[in-house]
């Protein structure tokens, strides 16, 4: 039975494993010793902060997990062609087309250096994304399309809804308000746009540090006054773990 296969890097999941090991061995090696009390403190220290962040990533995060729709006000009628900007792997577009079967999608990427850079090598990008589309069994609803977000290849008013995750806060912030003017532009009057990107928040920092910055750094307020310059009206925002999400719909 096929499986689908999201292709993140290990260090986001089992990346903490290395450190949980080496600061169980150098612990139990100090205890044996009997190490003074700074150094034991040291990798007890290191042994807690790596387990609670393993258990986190992998467990709380689960980037490699299907996500559920972290609001049901997305795409009420059920129905509908839905654009995903920046589908990777195919996470987001299988995250709609499970949770709104009557829906078709067409999976926008680049497929260039950073997918290459965030999924690992393949021979061909688009096969990795339709193989987990398949597994998924949602391959039927959905095409691939490759194209830059900041220049969509679409006519205006195609969509009636778009869902962006993880992508937008990887361009800068020229980038970021191309984009979401090409979605305002693409998705049709009244039609819904679903954004998630990485939020600031304690676990990612926690569990992170710097590693997950993107545009980190840009809050809500941020993002709700592109939105709203691109031609958007914000319906309703929201946090779940390690994702800011906000929802808008086209005025």
């Amino acid at each position: 039975m096929p499986t689908i296969d999201f292709g993140y890097p290990w260090w986001l999941t089992y990346g903490h494993l290395p450190i949980v090991v080496c600061a169980a061995a150098l612990f139990l090696l100090g205890y044996i010793r009997k190490w003074s009390k700074w150094p034991m403190l040291l990798w007890g220290f290191l042994l807690l902060w790596s387990s609670a962040s393993l258990f986190i990533t992998r467990f709380v995060f689960d980037i490699n997990g299907r996500p559920a729709l972290p609001t049901e006000s997305f795409l009420r009628s059920g129905s509908g062609r839905v654009l995903d900007l920046g589908a990777g792997t195919g996470r987001s577009s299988i995250m709609v087309l499970a949770a709104r079967p009557q829906t078709t999608l067409v999976a926008l990427d680049l497929f260039g250096s950073s997918f290459e850079q965030h999924f690992g090598p393949s021979a061909s990008p688009q096969d990795k994304l339709m193989a987990n589309l398949k597994a998924a069994g949602v391959d039927q609803r959905a095409s691939i399309q490759t194209g830059d977000m900041r220049k969509l290849p679409f006519e205006p008013s195609s969509f009636d809804a778009i869902v962006s995750a993880y992508a937008i806060d990887h361009l800068g912030r020229d980038g970021i308000r191309q984009t979401l003017a090409e979605a305002a532009r693409v998705v049709k009057p009244g039609g819904d746009f679903l954004l998630m990107i990485t939020a600031k928040e304690p676990w990612v920092g926690f569990a992170f540090g710097p590693l997950l910055v993107h545009q980190r750094n840009l809050g809500p307020d941020w993002w709700n006054a592109q939105l709203q310059e691109a031609g958007f009206k914000v319906i309703e925002e929201g946090t779940r773990p390690a994702t800011l999400y906000v929802l808008s719909r086209r005025s």
